[in-house]
């Protein structure tokens, strides 16, 4: 068992789905909840989270077989969400690529919204899906798989801790302090992003890279 693997598998997660970056918008949508109320849509967000990617460890490759795409191009079009992503973070934004107008006019009429828009786009989106069908897809063996699922649950845990928090969290930081972080994320986000697609070419263009 490669700890190193599931290390990076999940400081990986920390910077894609960037859980104290989504705080500000964990605490707008939940504030008409009381603390009770709060702190179950927090829960069932990230057992949301966890059972969206758990499915994507266990399906993602034969989805990938499914239509017939290589995982090297799977690669190039992960990695190339995942850097649109982090530069959007990289401007201490969230993006219109995990929520766009229309999801959030939606969310505002709902009277629960730790399924969608929280869990689903904003926390389990494209980036953090491709992301891991990636790493499952890579790394295949039966005990990575375990691996890897025991960390996704580690991570639900680790964010709903901080959702759990995030008033205080949100008051100590501020906005100044959440949008440093963020930004700090997303150029972790960047480089995970740019080192998959370098694999992604590698992988097609093996003549041309060696």
């Amino acid at each position: 068992m490669d700890l190193t693997l599931y290390v990076k598998f999940f400081l990986g997660l920390v910077a894609i789905i960037n859980p104290v970056g989504l705080l500000p918008v964990f605490v707008s949508l939940t504030s008409h909840q009381t603390e009770v109320e709060r702190n179950h849509t927090g829960k069932v967000a990230n057992f949301a989270v966890v059972v969206i990617l758990l499915v994507t460890i266990v399906a993602g490759q034969h989805i990938l077989n499914m239509f017939s795409i290589s995982l090297s191009a799977f690669r190039i079009a992960g990695g190339s969400l995942i850097a649109i992503i982090a530069m959007s973070m990289l401007q201490g934004k969230l993006g219109e690529v995990k929520r766009n107008k229309e999801e959030d006019r939606e969310a505002s009429g709902m009277e629960s919204v730790a399924v969608v828009p929280l869990a689903l786009p904003l926390m389990a989106g494209p980036g953090a899906i491709s992301s891991v069908i990636v790493s499952a897809a890579e790394h295949d063996s039966f005990i990575n798989l375990i691996g890897m699922s025991l960390t996704v649950v580690l991570f639900g845990l680790t964010s709903f801790t901080l959702f759990r928090m995030a008033p205080v969290i949100y008051k100590v930081l501020g906005k100044t302090g959440i949008n440093v972080i963020t930004r700090l994320m997303g150029l972790l986000m960047l480089s995970i992003g740019i080192e998959v697609i370098a694999a992604g070419f590698k992988g097609l263009f093996p003549s041309l890279l060696a």
